[in-house]
């Protein structure tokens, strides 16, 4: 396999263009009325973006980016920020059974895009309270 294919459905293409190139820095490699089409290669992605007239936005939940290391996620942070976008941090969060930095963007139809760093597994899905700590990888205790 050389791409992984997500197709989008957007109401206003000419901003979800813009978003995206920003988000992927790169531009789309086809455009057409109602369609574009970005590939990229580090991940391997084949991501269109199809025009509807009405669309809710997350309706797959969310997309995301794991990136090797912590500077990754601080790099493209400041690079998405430097680009205009409100950036949610989460940093040394519990989520989906491991510990996370992590920081969300939001397309302009409403689907977010999380950019996260894996530093250590954790036996609980997420943490909503300080009652619950999990071990980090330095087996030291966290509280959440």
């Amino acid at each position: 396999m050389k791409y992984v294919h997500v197709g989008v459905n957007v109401t206003k293409l000419d901003a979800s263009i813009a978003f995206y190139q920003k988000v992927f820095g790169v531009t789309p490699v086809k455009v057409k009325e109602g369609y574009a089409k970005f590939l990229l290669e580090n991940p391997g992605l084949n991501f269109t973006l199809n025009v509807h007239d009405q669309v809710g936005g997350n309706q797959v939940n969310h997309f995301g980016f794991q990136v090797e290391t912590a500077d990754e996620i601080l790099a493209h942070k400041a690079r998405l920020e430097k680009e205009g976008f409100f950036a949610r941090e989460e940093m040394d969060t519990t989520c989906c059974y491991a510990v996370q930095d992590k920081f969300w963007v939001t397309d302009p139809d409403g689907n977010e895009w999380e950019f996260f760093y894996t530093k250590a597994d954790s036996e609980v899905h997420s943490v909503k309270d300080e009652s619950c700590c999990v071990t980090t990888a330095s087996t030291t205790k966290q509280c959440c």
